[in-house]
């Protein structure tokens, strides 16, 4: 199944190491061989590469690894499960902006109640460019933030990680919903049923690493809670929230945390 990888830092970062490590999960250690992407930040905006290829074999995986120096990243290898083409429309992250923001996001696990014609969560404003139901949640979770919020400057920090750890219950509660996102300033994660996050420390540099599984194993890799939403800035946790039992159909009840 798809896996996922989130770096932020209170400053650029070269983590070319634990970059290497995710790309072998990209169809060597792990058997997520149907593409691979990677978006970070740089002067400013988000640089978006992908390929509908294995990560641990792709030359320009292994270049932008030991290259890409940035205070956030979101990186994902792919197995499309259920079974759709391998094509760059497939492939995450998806990119798309947002309310006066500019927002990355991927996904690991099934939902294909929100690409049924007569399932929940489909996009209303908005067309996907892929098969995903993965690129549809993305669509979804973004035309319901538009509905709601005008502008960048309309979006309250609490109002909009509250808004989305509640969208994001309700989508897992048809499937499996773990998922990296990002506005240009802040690493939202949320774990359904599988994420982990552990700090490193270098320096004056504060920087957490989020993945779907550990990828050490002499770290401390702190597992979330089920239909948990992290939200981090600068390598900090800001804010957590944490949705109520996974029934499908059934209002998602909030906890913060």
């Amino acid at each position: 199944m798809c896996e996922l990888f989130g770096i932020t830092s209170n400053g650029p970062v070269d983590l070319a190491d634990s970059l290497k490590l995710f790309g072998k999960r990209g169809g060597e250690t792990a058997e997520n061989p149907d593409g691979w992407g990677l978006a970070y930040r740089e002067n400013g905006r988000f640089v978006l590469r992908k390929e509908p290829e294995a990560a641990a074999r792709s030359q320009l995986f292994s270049q932008l690894a030991e290259a890409v120096r940035s205070n956030l990243i979101i990186a994902h290898v792919r197995k499309a499960n259920p079974p759709t083409a391998r094509t760059m429309a497939n492939t995450h992250p998806f990119a798309r902006d947002c309310c006066g923001r500019p927002w990355v996001f991927a996904h690991n696990g099934k939902v294909p109640e929100v690409v049924r014609p007569d399932g929940c969560c489909h996009p209303r404003l908005s067309r996907p460019l892929g098969e995903t139901d993965s690129e549809h949640a993305f669509y979804f979770l973004l035309d319901e933030f538009a509905r709601v919020f005008h502008s960048a400057a309309s979006i309250g920090h609490v109002d909009w990680s509250q808004t989305l750890a509640t969208l994001s219950g309700t989508i897992a509660a048809y499937g499996q919903f773990n998922f990296l996102m990002s506005d240009g300033e802040h690493l939202i994660a949320y774990g359904h049923d599988r994420l982990h996050c552990m700090r490193r420390h270098y320096k004056d540099i504060k920087v957490t690493l989020v993945a779907s599984e550990p990828l050490t194993d002499n770290e401390h890799w702190e597992a979330f809670h089920p239909g948990e939403l992290r939200v981090f800035r600068q390598g900090e946790r800001v804010s957590c929230w944490r949705s109520g039992p996974m029934q499908a159909q059934i209002p998602r009840s909030l906890e913060r945390v």
